[in-house]
């Protein structure tokens, strides 16, 4: 195990808990909408204001998608699980109290893995709950007020919380991108980031190697994550200030304003004693029989770690190829159509996670747009594999594909003169005339220089006009040669 990273002589720790909105077409306890956009308190209904004499009542796809997402991350479903009430008060909070699980959640245990560059990461998780979301605070269209609009409280999440395993804010990242990938890929939640689907809040502290763990600050709805490591690493520099200068870091939630690129505190952190949870004496225990989380497991869709552990047993891909090639199902579907039809799978590879991902990346592009299909990628490859067109005309060709130039790989490889030249007499009568013309750099080569055999080289596949076949001009040449 490698030795932790260190900020200024302090190891960074950090947990997460995430809140997923989950997929479902009304509420977690009432059938209102969950509708984005919609004119504020038009989607909330007797329940979510907690009206006198309002029951709320189990949404079943709620606790359906709670299933998929503790199957996807090999974690125990509590066969029974119950829910609790959390109490606080805040003004976009009916009821005075928050819905959720606390003693005995849905999901128990599991794991996230992902790759940190070419470092196979694992975060642990310790629960995943479901529970009501609240309303929202408006604040900006009101002189000296607030608005409420509730037409969030009662929405379905599963928050779904870590252990404090990650030690920097590139791995925060890099596990928030590989949870946001599940649940997406599962289809349990739509992972819109900028509507509030799925907000993180990461809880930073930072201690000397072998000491206890720190006191955390909450850093609360991380809505990207560009802003996410942002806000992880300017907190990570001001606690370790406050500790330098002789300051004790209190526990408390914060906010992270990407204006000033600052974090700063909202209130006092609580613990769990200070909501004073207890059971809901409206709702009964949830019940989840074998049965059901069988039914669920038999029709769920390939995992990701499923789909990419496939790819090396099927494709011989390298195990860092096969995880960034199911980062999506996009690409993993691009991936396989490309492979099975140019019967190249590491090329494809190769191509996929470099040219391809450089060009969408440039012109942020998600796969399902790139404008060269899996197919015509397949034909490039194919001619790449047996010798038609070089690596760096394939570049050419691929550029042709990528703007409209062309639709047909062959086509464009004629139009514009990249094929290579692959009879060996005329190839063999430039090498005799370039080793004849060349006396120096064979003599050199001959005394052992390798950059002489690089020149000539370059002057045979320069008289070829680029056209010549690499591999085949250094076969022949070093044959020459001696």
């Amino acid at each position: 195990m490698s030795a932790p990273k260190l900020v200024q002589g302090y190891e960074v720790v950090i947990g997460f808990e995430t809140h997923a909105q989950l997929s479902t077409q009304s509420k977690i306890f009432s059938r209102a909408s969950v509708a984005f956009g919609a004119e504020p308190n038009t989607q909330a209904c007797a329940v979510d204001l907690a009206l006198p004499g309002t029951l709320p009542v189990m949404n079943k796809g709620a606790v359906e998608r709670a299933i998929q997402f503790g199957l996807a991350i090999g974690s125990h479903i509590a066969p029974k699980s119950v829910f609790a009430r959390k109490n606080y008060f805040y003004p976009d909070l009916p009821k005075g109290y928050q819905i959720s699980q606390f003693e005995i959640p849905v999901v128990q245990g599991g794991a996230v893995d992902f790759f940190l560059g070419d470092e196979k990461k694992t975060v642990r998780l310790v629960r995943a709950h479901l529970e009501e979301d609240a309303g929202k605070s408006l604040h900006e269209d009101f002189i000296g007020q607030s608005g409420i609009d509730l037409n969030r409280a009662g929405t379905p999440l599963l928050e779904i919380v870590t252990e404090p395993d990650m030690r920097s804010s590139e791995e925060a990242v890099a596990y928030a991108k590989e949870l946001h990938k599940i649940v997406t890929w599962i289809g349990i939640c739509d992972g819109n980031m900028q509507e509030g689907s799925f907000r993180c809040d990461a809880n930073v502290s930072v201690r000397k190697p072998g000491q206890p763990l720190g006191t955390r600050r909450e850093i609360k709805n991380l809505n990207s994550f560009k802003f996410m490591q942002q806000a992880i690493d300017y907190e990570v520099r001001w606690q370790i200030e406050q500790i330098e200068d002789g300051h004790a870091i209190q526990q408390a939630t914060v906010l992270f304003d990407p204006d000033t690129g600052e974090t700063r505190a909202m209130r006092t952190k609580e613990d769990a004693a200070d909501y004073r949870y207890f059971p809901d004496p409206d709702l009964p225990p949830l019940v989840i029989a074998q049965e059901w989380i069988e039914r669920v497991r038999s029709e769920m869709a390939e995992l990701p770690r499923v789909m990419a552990a496939r790819f090396v047993t099927d494709y011989g891909l390298p195990e860092y190829d096969a995880t960034t090639l199911t980062q999506s199902k996009a690409m993993a579907t691009y991936f396989e159509a490309t492979a099975k039809a140019c019967q190249q799978p590491k090329l494809a590879s190769n191509w996929i996670m470099g040219e391809v991902s450089r060009r969408l990346n440039a012109d942020e592009m998600d796969i399902a747009q790139a404008p060269v299909s899996a197919a015509q990628l397949a034909a490039l490859i194919a001619r790449i594999a047996d010798g038609t067109i070089s690596n760096n005309a394939g570049r050419q060709v691929f550029d042709a594909l990528w703007s409209g130039d062309g639709q047909d790989v062959d086509a464009v490889i004629d139009a514009k003169g990249l094929k290579q030249m692959n009879d060996s007499g005329a190839l063999e009568q430039i090498i005799d005339e370039v080793i004849a013309a060349n006396p120096d750099n064979v003599a050199q080569f001959k005394a052992g220089k390798d950059k002489a055999f690089n020149a000539l080289v370059g002057q045979v596949m320069k008289a070829s006009k680029g056209k010549a076949n690499p591999q085949q001009v250094n076969d022949l040449l070093r044959s020459k040669l001696g």
